[in-house]
């Protein structure tokens, strides 16, 4: 480790403290998704008492804070994203949500609080700066069409060599970071479907049209579009969330809707089974005698991880972290809009574990959801590492 590596390092362990009540107030304080005006204001007050300018209202709440060096060189980013869940805080902790209903699942408050610990860190350290880092707040990562692509119709990246997001992991211990290249994270598309039948008498169902078996039978066939048109050494899912229908036990009702999400990483079997779900309500439809509407929304593509980049970077994680700290990140079916900044430039996602105990071992968007807050710090190091290898070299 260098001297200025070394430095920072010891800076960053000297405000964990400060860091940790950043996240804390942050999971005391939850936003939903494009209704972050609280949290943008403090990351903002807290950019600007480090000293950085920033710009604000990027795509709704985001913002972006440079610190640029003061010799030329290469200019990187660092993404964190601070929405909340719709969720209720099971939690017995005192920095439990205090706004009914939502609470950070995720880890987000995790991740900004560490991507401020990190900037105020490298600001004092700026005359040592070949390049440029820029720090990315978005909001709105939780709910399609998501912040991130709203941000990026700002053009704000068009000077970045590299980009760069970390996620907190509630499945891998603390201390640990899981990177690897391709793709990672899969693309997500939602769809609702209104299915308008004929209602009657529980008793007399000759008189209906049941929504509910047809619907049933939509359900049913859905579920052989991955085992019956897509290759199997490919990955798909297509899940139904809601199925809603009727209020009365012996009333059949006029209508039914569904909800559900397709999960892909190649685009030409995330186009087929969009093709595949509409043919096939449009032949239920017509076989049942009844209107059935679909509404369909593509969501964000599927995360690729430059392999150059990322090999390049796993390497330095291995020499900052050692190689037994460094795992092989595995495809998830879980959706990140980060997927939309690595389609602009160059860059990694990357996993850094958060369990240690029973406590901490929840899975995201669970009610009980927390993290260990050393992870903070262990987010804080990789980018500073990332910073050396590009920036201080």
């Amino acid at each position: 480790m260098t001297g200025i590596e070394a430095a920072i390092a010891l800076e960053i362990r000297e405000q964990e403290a400060e860091v940790m009540e950043w996240r804390r107030y942050l999971h005391k304080h939850p936003e939903l998704s494009f209704h972050e005006k609280e949290t943008a204001a403090f990351i903002e007050e807290k950019l600007q008492g480090f000293g950085l300018e920033v710009q604000a209202g990027i795509g709704g709440y985001g913002m972006v804070a440079r610190l640029v060096g003061h010799q030329p060189g290469t200019t990187i980013a660092f993404r964190a994203d601070f929405d909340a869940l719709p969720i209720e805080d099971e939690k017995q902790v005192a920095y439990r949500s205090k706004v009914k209903g939502v609470m950070h699942a995720c880890g987000h408050d995790g991740h900004t609080a560490a991507l401020l610990g990190l900037a105020k860190a490298l600001t004092n350290y700026k005359n040592q700066l070949k390049g440029e880092v820029v720090f990315i707040f978005q909001p709105a990562e939780e709910t399609p069409p998501g912040g991130a692509k709203a941000m990026l119709e700002h053009n704000f990246l068009k000077d970045v060599d590299y980009v760069f997001a970390a996620h907190l992991a509630s499945d891998l211990p603390v201390g640990q970071l899981a990177i690897g290249p391709g793709y990672k994270m899969a693309a997500v598309d939602k769809f609702k479907m209104t299915i308008k039948g004929k209602g009657g008498h529980g008793a007399r169902p000759q008189d209906s049209n049941d929504p509910i078996v047809i619907g049933s039978d939509v359900v049913n066939g859905l579920q052989k579009i991955v085992s019956r048109r897509v290759d199997p050494l490919q990955s798909a899912v297509v899940t139904i969330g809601v199925f809603q229908a009727g209020h009365a036990f012996n009333v059949i009702p006029d209508q039914a809707i569904l909800e559900g999400t397709v999960r892909s990483f190649d685009q030409t079997v995330r186009t087929m089974i969009e093709q595949q779900i509409r043919l096939m309500v449009a032949g239920i439809g017509s076989a049942y005698q009844a209107d059935i509407s679909i509404d369909y929304l593509n969501g964000y593509p599927a995360l690729n991880n430059d392999r150059q980049t990322t090999e390049q970077v796993t390497d330095v994680f291995k020499d900052y972290f050692s190689s037994e700290r460094v795992v092989a990140f595995e495809p998830m079916m879980g959706a990140e809009d980060f997927s939309y900044f690595l389609l602009e430039k160059p860059g990694t996602y990357f996993r850094v574990g958060s369990k240690s105990n029973e406590a901490t071992g929840y899975p995201h968007h669970h009610p009980l959801f927390d993290f260990d807050e050393r992870a903070l710090t262990v987010i804080q190091e990789a980018f500073l590492a990332i910073t050396k290898h590009y920036l201080f070299e």
